[in-house]
């Protein structure tokens, strides 16, 4: 995913489909340093790390 596209989900106020090593992920912030975003697993909200912008991918449609 680019940097442009993950900030646009970290800001928006709608859930989109985002997945990391195929888990559904939740985007809260994308570094301004690194090529990472913080985020956390829609199936464990207490586990939280940063991934590489490279392997979140979104599910568009349906």
């Amino acid at each position: 995913m680019n940097r442009q596209r993950a900030e646009e989900i970290a800001q928006s106020a709608d859930m989109k489909n985002v997945t990391y090593n195929g888990k559904q992920v939740y985007i809260q912030h994308v570094s301004d340093q690194s090529d990472t975003a913080r985020v956390f697993a829609l199936d464990d909200t207490e586990y939280e790390f940063n991934a590489q912008l490279a392997q979140l991918n979104e599910k568009l449609g349906g």
